[in-house]
């Protein structure tokens, strides 16, 4: 099979590669990869910033047709559940809320200590995965994550809410807002992006694109910038998804912490998803429109050209690398 792996060690190693064709076990579907997704996590990986020493097969994001194994007919679209609990376990992963691990000795497929999906074959046990309906069951990973944040939302917000604002319209922030908008809310996304597909996407979920920040009291965070967070804190109710660099701001922390404690504030973060969660985002996908969803995916690369998947250009929004 050809999978396209990394060096952990030596940045910028990525390479197409033959490796031995996976042995599936009993309890394992047999697949024929179709596509991965490439998001930030990947890029750092590339380019030596995250991840310790040895080869890895990166994707996480994964899509593609059952060959074989228990519980899926063959020819089955599905997507692979990208975390598996620690051997310890926590008290999480005890509970199987493995997405929770307090210790954080769990493995990821494609970031942390697994083999990920970006492979012509790959195997997968069939409890990790999902099943999907359409080729973009590849937004399935990402979609998990907010669909993770907003069941968390909804433990938190103790009086409910009508109104949502999203920051940032990036693939996450856009699942985020279709799930909004699904939910039937009063969905306001911010970026900064003045054309290229970033509004009209936001525009054709029926949801309000904003260039300037609202004054929303409850908001999903998607950038990771710091400068932004640290304007978002001190509202009601925010949820962080994005993974921020390691850049210095200044943020009036006393008034930060004011405004938290006389709003009675939350502010927390979500990452990553449990099966359930991947279960809920490929019923969201199976609900959105598929000329919208297809959208968000602004470029398909073929494996043969896979370095160009990991370059950032001003119109992306989510890129697959076809396998």
């Amino acid at each position: 099979m050809r999978a396209l792996t990394v060096d952990l060690a030596h940045p910028g190693s990525l390479s197409l590669t033959e490796l031995p064709d996976p042995e599936p076990g009993p309890e394992d579907l047999l697949v024929e990869g179709l596509a991965v997704g490439i998001c930030g996590t990947d890029r750092e990986i590339v380019r030596g910033e995250f991840g310790v020493g040895g080869t890895l097969v990166i994707g996480h994001e994964s899509l593609g047709r059952v060959i074989s194994g228990p519980g899926f007919e063959p020819g089955s679209l599905v997507a692979g559940v990208v975390r598996r609990p620690d051997p310890v376990p926590c008290v999480a992963c005890a509970r199987g809320e493995f997405d929770m691990c307090r210790n954080g000795q769990y493995t990821e497929r494609g970031i942390t200590g697994l083999d990920g999906y970006a492979s012509t074959l790959w195997t997968v046990p069939a409890s990790y995965a999902v099943g999907v309906s359409s080729s973009t069951g590849v937004l399935v990973e990402p979609a998990s994550v907010v669909v993770k944040a907003w069941e968390r939302l909804d433990q938190l917000a103790l009086f409910g809410f009508d109104s949502v604002l999203v920051t940032g319209a990036g693939p996450i922030g856009l699942l985020a807002a279709l799930i909004g908008v699904q939910r039937g809310l009063d969905v306001h996304v911010f970026d900064l992006a003045v054309d290229g597909p970033k509004p009209d996407l936001v525009e054709a979920l029926g949801a309000t694109y904003h260039r300037s920040l609202p004054d929303h009291q409850v908001v999903i965070e998607a950038t990771g910038a710091p400068k932004l967070v640290a304007r978002l804190l001190g509202r009601e109710l925010v949820c962080l998804t994005g993974v921020p660099s390691t850049e210095v701001v200044s943020a009036d922390l006393g008034q930060a912490n004011r405004d938290m404690v006389l709003r009675n504030g939350i502010v927390f973060g979500t990452v990553n998803a449990n099966v359930r969660h991947y279960r809920e985002a490929a019923a969201v996908l199976d609900r959105a429109d598929d000329d919208w969803l297809s959208a968000m995916i602004t470029r398909r690369v073929p494996l043969e050209s896979c370095r160009e998947a990991f370059e950032q250009r001003p119109d992306d929004v989510k890129v697959v690398l076809e396998l």
